[in-house]
């Protein structure tokens, strides 16, 4: 049974889909101005993983993320580039698709942009004002919070709490200083559209209510963000979406933790803001994915070069295992009698099958389902070992178990590696291997060094000489 922590109860509860068999999720995506950065990142990677899981415990998933494409950052960007609004969102909605791509995340099955769906937008506005939830002022549309009684409860307070916590813009004309826009009139120079209050722009939290009903249903099963969504964002949604409907709009609601840089909050004032595209430049992405998946996603995780370090020497472990399962299995010509080491190496297979799916079911464990992946790694590894051959169908099938996880983890190298490359590699090996025979060794130490620098590492072995890229290069 899975079991997943809900923020709006403060507990784990058992899954218990809208539908059986299928489950529907809705991401917060990027408001699509800028890069996106490392703790963006970790919002993106954790819920691709979580999505991949479900499929892979045999549900049918709907994942929505959605892009904001239209609010005061977008159009201040823009001004500032001397660019449309429109040729903003393209731009970095293109960038978005590539940094994630390398991050092994997936698109979406639908990626709505809030300008796309303004008649849905105009729509659940409308619902709001005929139950008086909501008002207009001069063009303007406010969500009414004092009208919305369970207003406060995913974050668990009160509004008068809210209130005293909260950056709330001064407007006089509100019935409540938290009453949040829903629909803003035009000003000169903004993007706009037509609507029975006069041409305007939706607000932010409204589009995500309006997108993902449009997509998911009134209610959904999992609705997914970091921490710093929780409230105004989460709590302007339930508000506006259960005002509409009066049904429950979310099930499960599920934040990950903060980021942070070296032991500081992430932030522009600070000059630490990192992002993909530049630490692609240094960091090798399935690095980057290992270690955003190496802490609980309810845990607030630090990023920094030596924990980075430790990722990337942890990672490279589990693709030395796969390298030489692979390899060992390609020089195995026959399969010969099963001894005791067989029967206790796919007893360990088993186990950590089954402690995989158990860690994972329990809040999405992604940290001891790597746990479980390094226990079946240090028995596979005895194994290898011995003095006597392996069981060429016993590596087949660890092989397998490390595969089938690939395709919910993504942690090993989906590429292989270009013509150019290994033919480069294969003749500096041919060189190395002609100056040991002649006993030149410091040309056989230079050309390892040498490769070394391209980030391949050798291994000499009883059948001859095979080589690897590091992670990381």
């Amino acid at each position: 049974m899975i079991t997943l922590y809900n923020t709006l109860t403060n507990r784990k509860e058992p899954l218990k889909p809208v539908r059986e068999g299928e489950i529907g999720i809705y991401a917060c995506g990027p408001t699509v101005y800028d890069y996106f950065h490392i703790g963006n990142a970790r919002i993106f990677i954790l819920f691709d993983v979580l999505r991949r899981y479900l499929t892979y415990r045999g549900y049918k998933v709907t994942f929505v993320q959605n892009f904001t494409d239209i609010d005061d950052k977008m159009i201040n960007r823009a001004k500032e580039l001397g660019i449309s609004v429109t040729e903003l969102a393209a731009r970095f909605i293109q960038a978005y698709q590539e940094d994630a791509a390398a991050l092994g995340v997936r698109p979406a099955d639908h990626h709505p942009r809030a300008t796309e769906h303004i008649p849905q937008i105009i729509a659940l506005i409308q619902k709001l004002l005929e139950k008086d939830l909501a008002y207009e002022i001069e063009g303007d549309i406010y969500f009414h919070v004092e009208a919305f009684p369970d207003y406060g409860k995913l974050s668990g307070q009160g509004l008068d709490e809210l209130q005293l916590g909260a950056r709330v813009e001064i407007d006089a004309r509100k019935k409540h200083p938290m009453d949040f826009a829903l629909w803003k009139k035009k000003k000169p120079g903004e993007p706009s559209w037509e609507s029975p209050w006069g041409k305007g722009r939706p607000g932010w939290h409204i589009e995500c209510s309006a997108m993902s009903m449009h997509y998911l249903g009134d209610t959904m099963d999992i609705h997914v963000g970091g921490q710093d969504l929780i409230f105004p964002h989460h709590e302007n949604e339930i508000a506006q979406s259960e005002g509409a409907t009066g049904q429950t709009f979310v099930r499960h609601w599920i934040h990950a933790g903060y980021l942070n840089i070296d032991q500081e909050k992430m932030s522009k004032s600070l000059g630490n803001v990192l992002t993909i595209k530049e630490l692609k430049k240094t960091t090798d992405p399935l690095v980057l994915r290992f270690f955003m998946l190496s802490a609980h996603y309810r845990s607030p995780i630090n990023f920094s070069a030596e924990y980075l370090q430790q990722a990337t020497r942890a990672l490279e472990r589990l693709h030395t295992l796969v390298y030489n399962l692979k390899d060992s299995i390609q020089r195995l010509a026959k399969d010969f009698p099963d001894t005791a080491d067989e029967e206790h190496l796919l007893q360990s297979l088993e186990e950590n099958r089954k402690k995989f799916i158990t860690v994972m079911d329990d809040d999405f464990n992604t940290a001891g389902a790597f746990a479980v992946l390094f226990e079946l790694a240090k028995d596979t590894n005895i194994y290898l070992n011995r003095p006597q051959q392996p069981q060429r169908k016993v590596l087949e099938l660890i092989l397998e178990f490390y595969r089938e996880v690939d395709e919910i983890f993504s942690y090993l190298p989906q590429q292989p590696q270009s013509t150019a490359l290994e033919k480069e590699v294969e003749a500096l090996i041919a060189s190395r291997e002609e100056a040991r025979r002649r006993k030149d060794w410091a040309l056989a130490d230079s050309i390892r060094d040498q490769l070394r620098e391209k980030g391949i590492v050798l291994e000499d072995t009883p059948r001859g000489v095979r080589w690897k890229a590091l992670t990381g290069k």
